[in-house]
């Protein structure tokens, strides 16, 4: 049998295994509060015998409020004692034994993070992420794409060792479990994937993939936007007509909307595109429709979900919901239980739900990263869309931004600062800045009465060089990988490090 009759063979395999994994996910996203129901029983029951279980009753828990009232809500400062005692090589402290891998993670307050993933949490990582690719060729039939070649732009593959566990990046983890199918059709090489140095590995990548028959092209947007402008450099051609068969985007880690415009201008052409929600803490979510906003909840991971409205979040005591009491459009703090020993865990994202038949939730920000300065309380999803919005049908396109208060201007009135590095930039700025900050004044009341109020003037554009964010992001140390600018911070500390070397003047 020849090549091209083995590669017809697994495209045509393809569509009736998404078929089988569709009508899988479609059980229990049709019972979405009794497969949460049988997480949280099968999570307490296997973990009442750990150090953890024993110290908050898990034995006498036999219902959700049971649960709330042994277990308060921790982030990672706040479990750290128990991670510790696992660092150090403890067994059942937070999940049975120990467990198989640290996902290494960059702690702000207490350096780096060692999150758990045990046996029983692992197969959900690659499973989720085999799934929304599945899903997507359930929905559309298409399936070519099985046929060439794929990548993943990722962290290095190569693992540490910690009292038997090994530790690394969570992308890097998972790059060993590639099934042996797409072995052959995945790049880059393992010699290049482990390359440290960022912008050493994109042009080594550009060259192992630059004659190859791309098809699926994956990674935080960012970072795959540096590969794409490598390669056109590279050719002076757009990215769709070195790839021609390229048709399907992955991404995850930020919301893709501002990047969107960019994209299509640097490929040409427009690709179907798949959007993830993975984490060191688990896989949340995937886009399981092409024309549904939002991505399906994974109910059925090992993951128990509880909800605290975000504006309610820094109260004393509030309130705890599970799935059964969300709504749709309000921005709720995220927190987790899980089968790899995290309890009632707070991540930091916020998320709202776009449809409760089935659940499915958009990443609204991060519950650190927003402006309230002035009692705004500016979120990520809020300023995105401003964004977004201002540009649409117009030929400005963005490459990065952030956001930051200027509570002390040298005179006039505070106001936001917004630090935009273009592609193409507006040949009016202040129409563009004015247009903005209407945009956000139409979602954020408090901010249109801060406006209104003369407490705030109107937002203020600082243009960032080109490649001023990569240059700012190579001097932390945080170029590639996983790393992404925040879009919101209520300090200036990114804003003084921008001041200082990179903007337009």
């Amino acid at each position: 049998m020849n090549i091209s009759k083995i590669t017809s063979l697994k495209e045509l395999l393809a569509k009736p295994f998404a078929r089988q994994i569709r009508k899988k996910i479609n059980k229990w996203a049709n019972n979405p509060i009794e497969t949460q129901e049988k997480v949280f029983q099968r999570l307490i029951s296997e973990a009442a015998g750990t150090a953890f279980g024993k110290d908050h009753d898990f034995i006498s828990i036999n219902d959700y409020n049971d649960f709330v009232k042994r277990v308060p809500i921790r982030d990672y400062e706040g479990l750290k004692p128990y991670v510790d005692r696992v660092v150090e090589g403890e067994e059942n402290v937070l999940w049975k034994k120990k467990p198989i891998y640290f996902a290494k993670t960059s702690g702000t307050t207490s350096g780096s993070k060692y999150i758990p993933i045990t046996k029983e949490s692992m197969p959900y990582h690659v499973e989720a992420a085999r799934n929304a690719i599945l899903m997507y060729v359930a929905e559309t039939g298409k399936a070519k794409f099985v046929n060439g070649k794929m990548i993943f732009l990722q962290g290095s593959p190569i693992l540490e060792e910690k009292n038997g566990i090994q530790l690394g990046r969570l992308s890097g983890i998972v790059a060993h479990y590639v099934p042996k199918y797409l072995q052959k059709n995945r790049m880059p090489s393992w010699k290049t994937n482990c390359i440290d140095d960022w912008e050493t590995k994109v042009d080594a990548i550009v060259e192992e993939t630059i004659n190859e028959n791309m098809t699926i092209i994956s990674g935080i947007p960012s970072w795959v936007q540096m590969y794409f402008e490598r390669l056109q450099q590279k050719t002076n051609k757009k990215i769709g007509d070195i790839f021609k068969n390229f048709d399907l985007f992955i991404f995850g880690g930020v919301n893709y909307e501002p990047y969107r415009a960019k994209f299509e201008n640097l490929i040409g052409r427009k690709v179907d595109s798949i959007e993830l929600y993975p984490a060191s803490e688990g896989f949340f979510a995937f886009q399981d429709k092409q024309n549904e906003k939002g991505m399906l909840l994974q109910l059925n991971s090992g993951i128990f979900y509880e909800f605290i409205k975000a504006d309610e979040f820094f109260d004393e005591n509030p309130t705890r919901i599970t799935l059964k009491d969300v709504e749709i459009g309000v921005n709720y703090v995220m927190i987790i239980s899980t089968n790899a020993g995290l309890w009632a865990y707070n991540i930091g994202d916020t998320v709202e739900f776009t449809s409760v038949k089935p659940y499915r939730v958009i990443v609204s920000g991060r519950i650190k990263h927003f402006i309230s300065a002035f009692g705004e309380h500016v979120i990520g999803k809020e300023v995105e869309q401003a964004l977004q919005e201002a540009a649409k049908d117009t030929d400005i396109r963005v490459s990065e931004f952030t956001v930051a208060p200027q509570i002390n201007p040298d005179e006039g009135l505070p106001y936001h600062e917004w630090f935009i590095e273009f592609e193409n930039q507006p040949s009016d700025l202040l129409k563009f800045a004015k247009k903005i900050d209407e945009l956000l004044q139409q979602q954020n009341t408090y901010y249109f009465d801060l406006i209104k109020g003369k407490v705030l003037r109107p937002l203020k554009i600082s243009i960032v060089k080109t490649n001023g964010f990569k240059d700012y992001m190579k001097s932390i140390g945080k170029l590639g990988g996983q790393n992404k600018i925040p879009r919101l911070a209520n300090d200036r500390n990114i804003a003084d490090a921008l001041y200082s070397y990179n903007l337009v003047n």
